[in-house]
């Protein structure tokens, strides 16, 4: 097996108030969801069969293949009144 790890870039998206998910590793790899776990829930699905839709890797080894989830979000301090 590889020890290549996949990346995932999570970034919230506060016009849709959803956790949009890219990839320069999965080819094809762009999803959303409304919390970080419903995320990580598609993720787990969607990485494997990306993987082996767009011939990265054969399928056995696409679910098994390991990949990291990097998550941005950017918040600004309210003003206590």
């Amino acid at each position: 097996m590889s020890d290549h790890v996949y990346s995932v870039k999570g970034e919230w998206d506060d016009e849709a108030s959803m956790w949009i998910a890219t990839s320069d590793d999965v080819p094809g790899l762009v999803t959303e969801a409304p919390t970080l776990e419903a995320l990580l829930e598609k993720l787990r699905v969607m990485v494997p069969e990306m993987l082996e839709l767009n011939g990265v890797l054969p399928a056995e080894a696409a679910q098994r293949a390991p990949f990291r989830l990097i998550a941005e979000r950017l918040e600004h301090p309210r003003a206590v009144a």
